[in-house]
């Protein structure tokens, strides 16, 4: 007996029933491989074949879009040593996900190339991973891993996520462009949430990532009106002033909004803001134009696009409360209301 046999071997018709055909060293070791079997089973010719390093396909051929993401997956889990860091509350290692266009593939995206088509699939590990790139598997690094989710057995990153991450190794405006886009029309994501992923990234710096972005932002804020408008006339809510600017009679604009019930001086904004790294929310013009108008006596109704996209009538009701509050509140100062 060497290091190499199992205590407890397996017999070997067992991998033929295996519904994975992927496996590690180690797993066809507990399996009862021994390293001379494994070499003589993978050379030129042979039955199985090593398609990563540690990682074996276990038939001849090309594996297939499956077997691939489940190989670099595997690559991810088992290769490579961490540096010693703190554990989260479960005490498990970091782990391993599909990102970048792969992601997007298993998300649905229908402008991200079939898995077949790709030639390296990207894998999100933590920083602390000493791994590197090799074969079909390409290694990206996260300071703080995302919660994956799975998508037909395999971990995968969130589309804002996978969405970052794809476009930092596109340089092609017109399919950076068409993914962002995608992103939001087919319900992916929210518009602010990509791109606070592609700011966290430093990819804003890119003038086809910023061009992008503010199709993406564009086509985020129309999604919403028509979810504001379904919304509005859906759940029996008093018809308001549409996209109107307000300002002080003979003074200055005060700004405009996406939605006016002026006898019940409430306007109601959608926030689509997605903040480039140079501003401070805090002291945003969203914020600023806020406190002017609820000095004035005008409640202002803050609307997120995620809000009307998962839970409508929870906006309706917040819409609705602020109505039903205008008698009981001072009046509010006259504004002029003009179209945007």
């Amino acid at each position: 007996m060497n290091h190499d046999t199992p205590l407890s071997p397996l017999p070997l018709h067992h991998l033929s029933g295996l519904r994975s055909r992927v496996l590690t060293t180690r797993q066809l070791r507990e399996h009862g491989v021994p390293a001379a079997e494994l070499t003589e089973r993978c050379r030129p010719g042979g039955c199985w074949q090593q398609v990563l390093p540690g990682v074996y396909l276990l038939h001849p051929g090309a594996p297939t879009s499956e077997e691939r993401l489940h190989a670099v997956l595997l690559y991810a889990a088992h290769r490579g040593t961490t540096v010693p860091q703190q554990t989260g509350p479960s005490g498990e290692p970091p782990a391993a996900m599909i990102t970048g266009l792969a992601a997007l593939a298993l998300h649905g995206f229908t402008e991200a190339p079939p898995l077949l088509g790709l030639a390296r699939i990207e894998v999100l590990v933590a920083r602390t991973r000493r791994l590197r790139s090799t074969g079909f598997a390409q290694i990206v690094r996260a300071v703080d891993l995302p919660a994956p989710q799975e998508i037909t057995g395999v971990l995968t990153a969130p589309v804002p996520r996978a969405l970052a991450d794809a476009v930092a190794g596109l340089t092609d405006a017109s399919t950076v462009r068409r993914l962002l886009t995608e992103a939001v029309r087919g319900g992916h994501c929210e518009a602010a949430a990509a791109v606070r992923e592609l700011s966290r990234a430093r990819l804003l710096t890119r003038p086809h990532v910023v061009d992008a972005v503010d199709t993406l932002l564009a086509e985020g804020r129309a999604l919403a009106e028509q979810r504001l408008y379904a919304v509005v006339r859906g759940h029996g809510l008093p018809e308001p002033l549409w996209n109107v600017d307000l300002r002080l009679p003979g003074g200055p604009q005060l700004g405009g909004v996406d939605a006016f019930w002026p006898e019940h001086g409430v306007a109601l904004e959608i926030d689509t803001r997605a903040p480039r790294p140079e501003e401070d929310p805090l002291h945003s013009a969203f914020d600023h134009k806020r406190e002017h108008l609820e000095r004035l006596g005008i409640t202002v109704v803050r609307c997120l696009p995620r809000t009307l996209r998962e839970a409508p009538e929870q906006q309706a009701a917040v819409v609705r409360t602020a109505l039903m509050a205008a008698p009981d509140r001072e009046p509010s100062a006259y504004v002029v209301v003009l179209p945007r």
